[in-house]
């Protein structure tokens, strides 16, 4: 039954995945706005617990799912948090688009979103300027290490072992996954009159609509578009730049105040991680940690794929070894590979293709293995704060714990603050950090050992 609220929230969301889900909650949090993020819908006693909350999230495994399992998925989802009586609802993505007809589906989740909301278009906002996402007349682009790629062209995206990315334009790229019409609202209207550009497209039906962001000028000119028509646009669909964008809107027009200023949670002698990312920029993190008091741990994922029966094993001694790096005053990082060029990922490849099954499935089976190995690290040693790197991984790693809510207490880089985890029998008030595989700075997991916070 549907809790009582004192006033409505400001915005909901529901995260494909669960960094990205734990994105949107930092970037409303460090606006000074009470959020939570749920692992799933809520039972009423656990709703009630955050029921003055000003923004509510839930995450999901949606971007490694498929049509059929949305279906059967996010309706009630959406239901829930429609019923919060939110303005907008908010469907959120990757910020570098991972997506495709079979695994994480934004077409699919954009129909289902209409329906639900009754929205008469959805505007798509991807780029989020604060993390290096631009988009220009359509096309996206994203930052690494290494310097700013278009997406079809970038070192991670173009190569992405489920959903590689082989077209920028984010309509070219979304028209393969549903059949609603889409419209594009670029620089030149945002700078412009963007409201004129969007009745133009309503009036022409377009059902999803594609915003361009680049600075701080289009950003707000975007922020504020979606808030102004928040009844017939009351579902959104993007990246955290969805927030960034009204955020700053709602504090153009005095919404919100201005925030407070952020601060670290102090520092831990030491910290687990797990890691199921094969990026390159987790790998130079890896790097970087390797010299820095981290013990770094290898879990034989092709052994697993190969032989499940072993799995448990594999877990235990896995563990062990981590508790004994513990032991030895280093912090644990258990990682399935070190990069994309690992010999681990193609044997991971050779394995799954000689087993038939799909990399989704094996991810799958990746993250849960690295999630129990993470809920048996804590279980058996004194460590209270942990970050999971890989947006499929933490999703898995947060199911393991048990936790079912999380607030954020002290940011890093956009996207990957450290939280507090609620829920559960053994890991209630966990620290834990949730982390893309291409996000962070190089010290990233010595940064969420110092407790994070501003440098």
């Amino acid at each position: 039954m549907q809790q009582e609220r004192p006033m409505a929230p400001l915005i909901t969301w529901f995260g494909d995945d669960f960094t990205g889900a734990a994105a949107v909650m930092e970037v409303l949090a460090f606006a000074g706005i009470d959020t939570v993020l749920f692992s799933d819908i809520p039972d009423p006693d656990l709703f009630a617990r955050f029921a003055d909350c000003g923004a509510i999230g839930i995450a999901s495994t949606a971007r490694t799912e498929g049509p059929d399992w949305m279906d059967a998925h996010l309706p009630a989802a959406f239901d829930f948090l429609q019923n919060t009586g939110a303005p907008i609802l908010h469907y959120k993505v990757c910020s570098t688009f991972d997506s495709s007809p079979q695994s994480g589906n934004i077409g699919r989740a954009t129909e289902i979103g209409l329906r639900i909301t009754g929205a008469k278009a959805a505007p798509l906002l991807t780029a989020a300027p604060q993390m290096r996402r631009y988009q220009a007349f359509g096309n996206l682009f994203a930052g690494t290490f290494d310097g700013v790629f278009r997406l079809d062209r970038h070192p991670v995206m173009a190569r992405h072992p489920v959903t590689p990315m082989d077209e920028a334009d984010l309509a070219l790229h979304l028209a393969a996954q549903t059949d609603l019409p889409i419209g594009l609202i670029d620089l030149e209207s945002l700078w412009t009159d963007p409201a004129q550009r969007l009745a133009t497209l309503l009036d022409q039906g377009k059902r999803i609509l594609s915003l361009d962001s680049m600075e701080d000028r289009s950003e707000a000119a975007a922020g504020k578009l979606i808030w102004d028509n928040r009844e017939a646009l009351s579902f959104a669909v993007g990246s955290q730049g969805v927030e960034f964008a009204l955020v700053r809107h709602w504090q153009d027009i005095g919404l919100i105040p201005p925030p407070p200023a952020p601060k670290s949670a102090g520092k831990h002698a030491q910290i687990a991680v797990i890691s199921g990312s094969v990026s390159p920029s987790t790998a130079q993190q890896i790097d970087w940690a390797s010299e820095n008091g981290f013990a770094i741990i290898r879990f034989d994922a092709s052994a697993m794929l190969e032989t499940p029966s072993t799995t448990e094993t594999l877990i235990q001694s896995t563990v062990e070894t981590a508790i004994q790096a513990v032991q030895n005053g280093q912090s644990p990082l258990v990682c399935s590979a070190t990069g994309p060029e690992d010999p681990a990922v193609a044997k991971v490849r050779a394995t799954v293709a000689q087993q038939n099954i799909s990399m989704a499935e094996a991810n799958k089976a990746i993250g849960i293995a690295l999630g129990q190995i993470l809920d048996g690290i804590l279980r058996e040693t004194d460590i209270r704060r942990a970050v999971i790197s890989g947006g499929d991984t933490s999703g898995h790693g947060m199911r393991a714990l048990g936790l079912q809510a999380l607030k954020a207490i002290s940011p890093t880089i956009p996207g990957a603050s450290l939280c507090i985890g609620y829920g559960g029998t053994h890991h209630d008030g966990l620290e834990i950090a949730l982390k893309g595989g291409q996000m962070g700075s190089m010290d990233f997991f010595g940064w969420i050992r110092e407790g994070g916070g501003p440098r």
